[in-house]
């Protein structure tokens, strides 16, 4: 083959490569396992700057870390004012509603001047994590739990961000909340989604985005309901450092690695583009064995959206380039006002 020839190939296979860009809408980053802390315990080295170094590697361009208290919202704020490509999402998770009950008009108030000041740098995107959660009432009583993601609702009407929305197990509730509110909030997602189809019709009629992550395609229905999410709705996420795809999962049949053609706009050596994602020798079983450059496998990280992005796009017959791109819009159109 002369010169010529191969200079044309390469020529082509550049001009067909296409970007790897995708926003982790929704990444718990402020747990103290991303500093290497399990239940109170230093069980190996702080890597937070290499789970953000993996997350870049792997295409992840943009994510938002996940405030589900007035603290944890801070805490997370903190971090996108550190990092100019980490925003961050502001409000109650449904399980730690309680928080509320000592002084409910402060808690609005405060985190009212959080999101306001979130707001102003360009960092806080939505209101959340907020909704409601039956299977885990042994946290919060389901009364307070409606109580105080109604007064959420005033949060989002009060900043007219979109919200960020949890929902578990809540014999249409959360729904009926959802339309008696729904003239106080623009848009927003239910992230981790996992329900049925006509809760995703009634959902998409509302006009919400509908989050994927791990958690979300356990069962070989949750894969059905998957494909009838209209493609212009749909938002990737990890929800780390929980909702890993396992081997058990229905998802993981979908699991392959992404084509030649699809690669992240960022690399590092380190950590090459997409074999060190997908080997299992890039992952420790125990943490405290962690070594420098390792991932622990019990602890989902960002850089797994590549993975989620693979499982969606191969249940739904869809190309990962094509998926990437269409969730990076939807994402950016909802959170970031760009269309």
């Amino acid at each position: 083959m002369n010169q010529t020839c191969c200079k044309l190939m390469t020529m082509a296979a550049i001009a067909t490569t296409r970007p790897l860009r995708l926003i982790d809408i929704g990444v718990n980053l402020t747990d103290p396992v991303f500093h290497g802390v399990y239940r109170g315990k230093q069980q190996h080295h702080d890597d937070f700057s290499d789970v953000l170094v993996r997350a870049r590697a792997s295409g992840v361009e943009r994510m938002m870390v996940t405030g589900g208290s007035l603290r944890e919202s801070e805490e997370a704020l903190k971090l996108a004012l550190d990092h100019d490509w980490l925003f961050s999402t502001a409000g109650c998770h449904p399980t730690r509603c309680s928080e509320w009950l000592k002084n409910p008009d402060q808690y609005y108030q405060d985190l009212l001047a959080l999101i306001q000041r979130g707001q102003k740098a360009g960092k806080i995107v939505a209101i959340g994590e907020c909704g409601l959660d039956y299977d885990r009432l042994m946290f919060c009583p389901a009364d307070v739990q409606k109580t105080y993601f109604q007064r959420q609702f005033d949060l989002a009407e009060a900043t007219e961000l979109p919200m960020f929305l949890h929902n578990r197990n809540t014999g249409g509730d959360m729904i009926k909340l959802l339309k008696e509110n729904r003239h106080k909030f623009t848009t927003g997602v239910v992230h981790s989604f996992d329900g049925s189809l006509d809760e995703l019709q009634e959902l998409l009629a509302l006009g919400l985005y509908i989050g994927i992550n791990g958690c979300s395609l356990k069962q070989p229905e949750n894969l059905e309901v998957l494909k009838h999410i209209p493609l212009d709705r749909l938002m990737l996420e990890t929800d780390a450092p929980w909702c890993d795809i396992r081997p058990t999962h229905a998802s993981h049949a979908h699991l392959i690695v992404p084509p030649a053609d699809l690669k992240p706009t960022t690399t590092d050596a380190q950590y090459p583009f997409p074999t060190y994602f997908f080997a299992p020798e890039s992952q420790a079983k125990r943490a405290d064995k962690l070594k420098p450059g390792q991932m622990f496998k019990s602890r989902n990280e960002p850089c797994t959206m590549v993975k989620v992005l693979s499982v969606v796009a191969n249940a739904r017959g869809e190309s990962m380039a094509d998926v990437a791109e269409a969730t990076f819009n939807n994402t950016m159109k909802v959170f970031f006002g760009q269309q």
